[in-house]
């Protein structure tokens, strides 16, 4: 009998085949990982979870159907120890704060599987967490920012829409001085010069978006 330790198994979740296979040339290349699924939506990771209980699982956030986000509360919500490792190609710290809360154990951009795939892998399933670099940059820089409010961050993802103060205030049933109240806190929290650059700090830092 070999005494070789069992592989450690991972589900592979993207709805971009090329980046499944580039995750399953290097898991091919490991003699203690397994790749034993793929899912390229987060209904699909759902189904594949239950089905092969991996050890590991790479989640894509952003995909058809159902988004990874979600994906991660329905996997843990039946699995509680499940680890989750995000792959991701957005760095914003307010997305990567919401993938930690609902459970991630690592934050990887897709940029870097290359350089920190592996070890990542191995890290999370001896039971550690791991961020990116430009992660964990993020984080810190906006730690001690005010966060937008509810109401702001609605009001933000429609002028990236491209809606005037009249249009949000009609489509939120208030006021048009209201609107301008909120896009005004909108600015100074975000540190915007105007509309526009805050909807791209927005999208940047996925307080919208997603």
């Amino acid at each position: 009998m070999s005494d070789a330790p069992r592989p450690i198994t991972i589900l592979s979740v993207d709805d971009h085949p090329l980046i499944r296979e580039g995750v399953a040339g290097q898991l091919a290349l490991q003699a203690d990982m397994q790749l034993v699924g793929e899912a390229g939506n987060g209904r699909e990771a759902v189904q594949q979870f239950r089905l092969h209980r991996p050890d590991i699982t790479l989640m894509d956030l952003q995909m058809p159907e159902m988004g990874g986000l979600d994906a991660i509360i329905a996997i843990r919500s039946e699995f509680p120890e499940a680890r989750i490792i995000v792959l991701t190609t957005y760095a914003g710290d307010v997305q990567a704060l919401r993938a930690l809360q609902v459970g991630a154990r690592a934050y990887l951009l897709k940029g870097t599987l290359h350089k920190e795939l592996l070890q990542t892998i191995r890290a999370v399933h001896a039971g550690k967490k791991s961020l990116s670099t430009d992660v964990s940059f993020q984080l810190a820089e906006h730690a001690t920012d005010d966060a937008l409010t509810a109401a702001e961050v609605r009001v933000l993802r429609l002028i990236a829409e491209g809606h005037a103060n009249k249009e949000i205030a009609a489509q939120l049933s208030v006021s048009e001085d209201s609107v301008k109240g909120q896009v005004r806190n909108i600015l100074s929290k975000l540190g915007a010069k105007d509309r526009t650059h805050a909807a791209m700090i927005g999208l940047k830092r996925g307080i919208i978006g997603f």
